[in-house]
């Protein structure tokens, strides 16, 4: 299976989706993105966040407050890198997405998915 990933993603959506990695921030093509729509994963094209959700965090990475569909994602512990963080993927493909922290704007639910860009396609509305 690993070999399938590399030859379907990029190197660098293979390093973060496949082997837990992250983006630098403010390097990704949606961090700053407005464009409304639904955001997909890139390897497996679930639907995961809509544009009605995206804040602007200051972190660099694209942030939101839900997700479209619970059922899409998986939450899991993460204490790499001696860190407790809550770890979000793809339900779909396993695909590593980013985490989530309970430090978003309180009036939308207090979560952020913080999320890298490389592991999202933008279906325009």
């Amino acid at each position: 299976m690993p070999d399938q990933w590399k030859e379907k993603l990029s190197k660098e959506q293979y390093h973060v989706m496949r082997e837990q990695g992250t983006e630098p921030p403010f390097s990704g093509k949606h961090w700053d993105s407005h464009e409304k729509g639904m955001f997909v994963c890139s390897a497996c094209g679930a639907e995961l966040f809509s544009s009605d959700t995206k804040f602007d965090s200051g972190t660099g990475w694209p942030s939101f407050t839900k997700p479209a569909n619970l059922d899409h994602i998986v939450l899991k512990e993460d204490i790499s890198y001696g860190m407790k963080r809550t770890e979000v993927t793809c339900k779909g493909c396993g695909a590593h997405l980013g985490h989530v922290f309970d430090d978003g704007p309180r009036e939308r639910g207090g979560k952020r998915y913080c999320i890298n860009s490389v592991c999202l396609d933008l279906r325009r509305e």
